[in-house]
């Protein structure tokens, strides 16, 4: 009689084969697969020895699902016309920070990027249950684009706009307080000709930076002057800087500070007045926003108003889940800190 060659067990296909198997209910084997209190310790690990040997592992999407949760949030990245929208390097440690407090929390990260037609995506999205809700940074959302995420009842948070009226839940940086802390360091050191340079018009951060520092020259009883206000598109800044700080000095505007709208358009605007032999900060100084990692080894470091992108994640994961698990709103503002290097 030839011997029977053993073969590899089998794999199970269900919860109910499990259950046949190690003799208990199938509510049993859920609860013991999913670590669950109500079950004793010498039950689960026999269930959980049954599920390893037959290679049993759970559906974890239809497990969410079952639940009415995915456990997942989307990051909203929306085009804009004339090109994607590519985040520089804030937002990539804004993302990080993201992504790590989502994981803090048992959720995962999705990146979603909409057609630019496609108004309903939220709410498919929610309804498929491919993400509970979304985080959505605001330099690549337009008014419209808001109005329709409000008008979807979904949950989601926006980074860098703060709603006036509690209709959605934010995290925003202190924007005035930022650009206002930036122009009056400048003036603390006997500027008086201070450029604005950087982001569009239309943009929420970029629109309170420059009221901010408006409010600092009004202060301090220095006139506005519209010519040292130069707005700029968000890609591309050094190079969009750059040429703003050229056409200012080639026109013959007298300078002799620039407060920016983020590390990557001082860098521009420093490339610029180096390259007409102008020294920084001893001709112009020059104040960055963000204090990203590189701030502090560029030639010279760079003078910036921190925002702290990890931490800033972190408190937009925390909102999100808390607004996915309880419906609560809120909005969170984040103070500006002056970081004093050698640019000014």
């Amino acid at each position: 009689m030839q011997p029977v060659a053993l073969s590899e067990p089998a794999r199970i296909q269900t919860i109910s084969d499990i259950a046949r198997l190690a003799g208990v209910s199938k509510s049993t084997v859920s609860r013991a697969l999913n670590d669950s209190p109500l079950i004793g310790r010498e039950t689960k690990d026999r269930i959980r020895l049954i599920a390893q040997e037959h290679r049993f592992a759970l559906n974890e999407p239809a497990r969410r699902l079952s639940r009415g949760q995915s456990n997942v949030a989307g990051l909203v990245m929306f085009g804009n016309p004339g090109g994607h929208y590519t985040p520089d390097m804030f937002m990539l440690e804004l993302m990080g920070g993201i992504s790590t407090g989502l994981l803090e929390e048992g959720y995962e990260l999705l990146v979603v990027q909409p057609f630019a037609a496609d108004e309903d995506f939220a709410r498919r999205y929610v309804d498929s249950g491919r993400a509970d809700g979304f985080v959505v940074l605001s330099a690549s959302c337009t008014p419209r684009r808001l109005e329709l995420l409000v008008e979807s009842g979904v949950p989601f948070v926006v980074w860098g706009r703060h709603a006036q009226h509690g209709e959605f839940s934010s995290v925003s940086g202190d924007n005035f307080g930022g650009g206002r802390l930036a122009a009056q360091h400048l003036i603390s050191t006997g500027r008086r000709r201070i450029a604005f340079v950087g982001g569009p018009e239309w943009a929420p951060e970029a629109v309170e930076r420059r009221r901010g520092y408006e409010s600092a020259l009004t202060e301090a009883g220095i006139d506005l002057d519209p010519a040292l206000v130069v707005p700029t598109p968000w890609h591309d800044p050094e190079r969009y800087a750059g040429e703003a700080v050229g056409r200012l000095l080639d026109d013959g505007v007298k300078l002799d500070g620039i407060v920016t709208n983020s590390d990557r358009y001082a860098i521009g605007a420093i490339d610029a007045l180096r390259s007409r032999s102008l020294d920084v900060p001893g001709d112009v100084a020059v104040v960055g926003y963000d204090d990203v990692a590189m701030a502090q080894f560029t030639v010279p470091a760079l003078t910036t108003i921190r925002q702290d992108g990890p931490l800033a994640g972190r408190l937009i994961a925390r909102a999100l889940v808390q607004h996915v698990q309880t419906g609560a709103v809120s909005n969170v503002a984040m103070p500006a800190e002056l970081v004093v290097r050698e640019s000014a």
